[in-house]
């Protein structure tokens, strides 16, 4: 398959680190000298990955953008995962899976800062459709800081059977939709879930909608409608991080209750 170029210097060093991609070369634009850069051209050059420096015309006519902040590497392209069933996408037993669905998500800028939050708070996968979806490109990787070259993206042909196939597997799948009755904040969310996160403008498709377990709302003030969908995304992602952690210091607690509980009663 045809290399692609990635521009930035979040993008290129996660590629680095993340080691998911194969490198052709670094280019890195003539006179600059970052720390972050120079960083950058070791950590290649350790990789036996070859740095060639190039004027800034040679550098903007690579990358055909003004954003490549000095740099860009030529890589395979991104990894999607291939799978035969969702089962294949949980977690090891025991562990609570947690899975981000977008539906109708086309803005590359808005699909790259939800891959950054959803790195963040941990989800175990991101899924998207083949159809009426942002291809993970390079502009993506750029608008997630780098985050998409760590991300497990796994992209179907049909979201709705992906999700009928989640729940199978025991996810309890919950659609974000801004007219809906319940309260993201009252919600008390299972171990295992999927949030569905539909496009700015369009929501979520009545087909995918429809496959929802429940659908929750994000409480708002103020005379705007609705917040964007990257912006949603992050308040209903962290929210169930809260959560979890919350339980898990619970969790912690009692235990540690009854190792002291049996310590007094051995003595």
């Amino acid at each position: 398959m045809k290399n692609e170029i990635l521009y930035g210097i979040h993008p290129v060093a996660e590629a680095l680190k993340a080691g998911r991609r194969k490198f052709e070369g670094c280019y890195i634009c003539a006179g600059e000298k970052s720390a972050r850069l120079q960083k950058i051209r070791a950590q290649a050059r350790k990789q036996q990955i070859q740095v060639r420096t190039v004027s800034a015309e040679h550098l903007l006519q690579l990358t055909e953008s003004d954003y490549h902040q000095g740099i860009a590497a030529s890589v395979s392209p991104y990894p999607l995962e291939s799978i035969r069933s969702m089962a294949e996408l949980m977690p090891d037993p025991g562990a609570g899976a947690f899975f981000l669905l977008l539906d109708q998500i086309l803005d590359p800028q808005n699909l790259g800062a939800i891959i950054r939050s959803a790195l963040s708070v941990g989800v175990d996968g991101v899924i998207i459709p083949k159809n009426r979806s942002a291809a993970p490109t390079a502009a993506v990787s750029k608008a997630s800081a780098g985050a998409l070259e760590h991300t497990r993206l796994i992209r179907v042909t049909n979201l709705a059977d992906a999700m009928r196939d989640l729940k199978k597997c025991g996810l309890w799948l919950y659609g974000l939709d801004s007219a809906a009755g319940h309260d993201l904040f009252k919600t008390d969310f299972p171990r295992s879930i999927g949030l569905v996160i539909g496009g700015e403008g369009r929501g979520i498709r009545p087909r995918v909608k429809s496959q929802c377990d429940e659908l929750i709302a994000i409480p708002q003030q103020g005379p705007l409608d609705s917040l964007n969908a990257s912006a949603a995304a992050a308040v209903a992602m962290y929210e169930v991080l809260r959560q979890r952690r919350y339980l898990e210091k619970r969790k912690h607690q009692n235990t540690r209750y009854k190792k002291q509980a049996k310590s007094k009663f051995k003595r």
